[in-house]
């Protein structure tokens, strides 16, 4: 399974909503997420992909889209 499906795989069981996500879309403004969900999203991007995401770096910016979790995703590998 591609990155970007298994992201929005995680997003979709963390929110509970089967719905389509654009890459772009900002996963706030649609209510797929809020700030209450993203440590949920954080804890299991850091399980599926076996890396640790710091306390500083839970930004809702560096969160807001699949595109933008693709990019800290390259970041870190």
């Amino acid at each position: 399974m591609e990155r970007r499906e298994k992201i929005i795989e995680i997003l979709r069981r963390v929110s509970k909503k089967n719905v389509a996500i654009d890459p772009e879309e900002s996963l706030f403004d649609s209510g797929i997420l809020d700030s209450f969900a993203l440590p949920d999203v954080v804890s299991a991007l850091e399980e599926e992909y076996s890396i640790q995401i710091p306390d500083s770096d839970l930004n809702p910016r560096k969160f807001a889209s699949v595109s933008s979790i693709e990019s800290y995703l390259d970041g870190k590998s």
